[in-house]
């Protein structure tokens, strides 16, 4: 083991920083008073925060619980009879959607054109044909949700079944997009169709449907917003697949 190196000042302590005119710093572990005292901004934020999801958390607490009573006393005015009727019928629409869905997985599955198929429980779309997977993308859902004013609203949501593709579209076409899109983001409606609405790269099906990317301009050009209904994919991967694609190509929703 070396020894320290000498230095000049007789008083020199080994404790003591060489600069006597820079304070020395207490690297003790503080405790919470000093912490508060020090930090009042975060202590701030934090109780906020909390207190925030407490809120949030005590009402959807009330909400259920409103929801348990209102079921419970809608049962008990229910005869025997009525309540065995609605179970059935609630089992039995559950089951269809169920034989639904896995008839349209298998439709795709046995579908020997090229095709694309939309898992939306998995996020995911794919192409393929015969059976065989060509490519795998990942994807991002529109929500569901009922946009317009009222009375005249419109309850959008992500479809399922068989759909046909349209029209491909690129950087350079214009789309229409509905009225409800810029109101639900807050914008002046456009007069017309918007070039490069709908991205580098999209997909316009039948019963207007769209497989967007994400655009450079208008309303739908943020990447935490998703238009309820529909389905956005990368733009890479959307160009990819396009040269394969045409009109009349289908599109299975599951």
């Amino acid at each position: 083991m070396t020894n320290p190196p000498p230095h000049d000042e007789p008083d020199w302590d080994p404790g003591r920083r060489r600069d006597l005119l820079r304070p020395r710093t207490d690297r003790r572990r503080v405790g919470w008073r000093e912490f508060r005292r020090s930090y009042p901004g975060i202590i701030a934020t934090m109780v906020i925060a909390i207190a925030a999801l407490l809120a949030a958390d005590g009402w959807l607490y009330l909400r259920y619980r409103r929801y348990v009573r209102e079921t419970a006393a809608l049962r008990a005015s229910m005869t025997d009879v009525e309540r065995k009727r609605t179970d059935a019928l609630l089992a039995q629409e559950e089951n269809r959607v169920r034989v639904m869905v896995a008839l349209f997985k298998r439709q795709a599955k046995l579908d020997p054109s090229l095709h694309l198929s939309v898992s939306l429980d998995s996020g995911v779309m794919y192409l393929e044909r015969d059976g065989a997977l060509l490519r795998e993308m990942p994807i991002t859902i529109g929500p569901e949700r009922r946009v317009g004013t009222p009375p005249d609203t419109l309850h959008i949501a992500a479809p399922r079944g068989k759909r046909t593709v349209e029209r491909l579209l690129g950087e350079a076409d214009p789309w229409p997009l509905p009225a409800w899109v810029f109101q639900d983001r807050g914008v002046a409606p456009a007069s017309t169709a918007l070039t490069g609405a709908l991205g580098p790269a999209a997909l316009a099906l039948d019963g207007g449907t769209v497989i967007y990317s994400l655009p450079s301009v208008g309303p739908l050009n943020d990447s935490a917003y998703v238009m309820p209904g529909a389905i956005r994919v990368r733009a890479s991967d959307l160009k990819a697949i396009a040269p394969n694609l045409h009109p009349g190509v289908a599109v299975y929703f599951y």
